[in-house]
């Protein structure tokens, strides 16, 4: 059964395209977060495998977060690697070194990619397509990113 939510069936599907292309920008931050509490190297080793352990957690909410999103709207969330490689605007990158400044320096370029990202599509979501939720939804997870490059650039002073 379709959603009757008051907005356009039409724009549910662009919708739940632009969510899903969020979600798959979250997955691979996650997957890069997770790779960073992995195999982080160095002095401050414990410190910073905390601090990754923290963030990809926090990852995972979100992901499970927009992923409902998207089902709330009548769709289905991708689910594959295939998928979110296809749709994420991030790249997996391959490191020569293990450090931890380079993992922060990565991951913070990665969070304020989003929160760019996020912050050009809230009026799309509100004015073009009429879904205040959604607007106010990603408004939400663009604040949240916005604390995490925080904490990531904190790191680096």
């Amino acid at each position: 059964m379709e959603p009757n939510i008051g907005i356009k069936q039409e724009f549910l599907s662009k919708i739940a395209l632009e969510l899903s292309k969020i979600l798959a920008d979250e997955f691979v931050l996650y997957t890069k977060t997770r790779n960073a509490h992995w195999n982080v190297e160095g002095p401050d080793f414990h410190s910073t495998h905390v601090f990754f352990e923290k963030q990809y957690e926090e990852l995972d909410e979100i992901m499970d977060s927009v992923a409902e999103r998207v089902r709330t709207l009548g769709h289905y969330a991708p689910a594959t690697l295939k998928e979110y490689l296809s749709l994420t605007h991030l790249s997996e990158k391959s490191r020569s070194s293990n450090d931890s400044l380079g993992f922060i320096r990565e991951l913070l370029a990665d969070h304020e990619s989003l929160v760019i990202h996020l912050r050009e599509n809230i009026n799309r979501f509100a004015n073009d397509w009429h879904d205040l939720g959604t607007s106010d939804y990603i408004t939400g997870l663009m604040e949240t990113h916005e604390k995490m490059a925080w904490m990531l650039r904190a790191h680096l002073r």
